[in-house]
């Protein structure tokens, strides 16, 4: 994702450029669909869509491309060289499209730097590109963005666009067909938000891990030598509170949150347990075991808790893989992270889509 942003600010300086990006790939090629390189005109590149002879192939026709300053679509095999150059045990097949990026262009630079304001806001949006012909050449592929929101932005049909996302299922890049025409969409955005209540240490450990994995990450704590940058460098945001009574006051949580309980206690755990109920948060999972969770069950259900209320609650909280460590316990909450994520989506789109 900073790849665009990088194209973005290449643009704003003036700097013309081409851009490769995997179509499609089968065997064992090494990169996915929707990879991207850039390729400068001085040769430098940026990014990468599997290094070795093919990206090497990439960046001679590259040079051609500056010079036509046209679009193109090739096909290349991965010889077993190429494949153990790479630590591969065998090679593959990748489709490539490489096209001129002309910073000269305003619509370029700003197409570009409304990719990079969707990304710094976490917003869901849909990159459609229009493949061209194997055969043919073209000056420059019709691009769309097209967010949640109904913003759009681009030189394709905006209709069109949406119609196209609307066919399309999944959570990475894919090629959708339509009507004769392929097309490349790739959702943007990071998946979900991930809010952890205590700055302790398996929050040290997990915030970075749930950044890795593509979640907006805060962490929330009411010590202030806890929730500090110095501790989470990587984090979105860190929050210090006033107390946990009140800890998801100004945090909007909606289906796309994820709540996160491994606060310094049980009875924080528990004040912050039941605001989390109130609310229609993706995940709610609590660390404990499972004798602490039954006790604050069963408060929770004389204090007019439902049944169903409860089971939505994760707890004790992450996969069960035998984890003690701290590090164990983090790898544990983020692969059950990434199950209710994976789990969400069909892909659900927006509904007027």
């Amino acid at each position: 994702m900073n790849l665009f942003k990088n194209i973005a600010t290449l643009l704003s300086q003036g700097d013309n450029l081409v851009l490769a990006a995997i179509l499609d790939r089968s065997g064992s090629a090494p990169r996915a669909v929707g990879s991207r390189m850039v390729v400068r005109p001085d040769g430098s590149v940026l990014g990468t869509i599997g290094g070795g002879g093919l990206e090497a192939r990439v960046q001679e026709l590259a040079g051609e491309v500056f010079k036509t300053r046209s679009a193109l679509v090739r096909n290349f095999t991965l010889t077993a060289e190429d494949a153990s150059r790479m630590g591969m045990i065998c090679g593959g097949q990748m489709k490539v499209l490489i096209h001129f990026v002309d910073a000269s262009e305003p619509f370029q630079s700003g197409f570009y730097k409304d990719i990079g304001e969707m990304l710094d806001g976490f917003q869901q949006a849909w990159l459609v590109t229009r493949i061209p012909q194997e055969d043919g050449i073209v000056v420059r592929p019709d691009h769309g963005l097209l967010g949640k929101s109904e913003s759009f932005a681009g030189t394709l049909d905006h209709s069109l666009t949406r119609e196209v996302v609307s066919q399309f299922r999944g959570r990475h890049p894919d090629v959708v067909r339509r009507g004769g025409e392929s097309f490349l969409v790739e959702p943007l955005g990071r998946e979900g938000c991930v809010i952890i209540f205590g700055a302790g240490h398996i929050s040290q450990e997990l915030a970075p891990l749930v950044k890795r994995v593509g979640f907006r990450t805060i962490v929330c704590d009411d010590r202030e030598e806890f929730a500090s940058r110095d501790r989470f460098p990587l984090a979105d945001e860190v929050r210090i509170l006033d107390s946990f009574d009140h800890a998801l006051n100004a945090l909007d949580i909606g289906e796309e949150s994820y709540l996160v309980l491994v606060t310094r206690g049980h009875a924080s755990d528990k004040t912050v347990l039941e605001q989390a109920l109130t609310t229609n948060a993706r995940y709610i999972g609590m660390i404990g075991s499972r004798r602490k969770w039954s006790a604050i069950y069963e408060a929770l259900l004389q204090e007019g808790c439902t049944r169903t209320d409860l089971e939505r609650v994760c707890s004790p909280i992450g996969l069960d893989i035998g984890a003690e460590t701290p590090e164990e316990i983090a790898v544990s909450i983020v692969a059950e992270l990434i199950q209710t994520r994976a789990r969400r989506y069909a892909w659900r789109l927006h509904p007027e889509l």
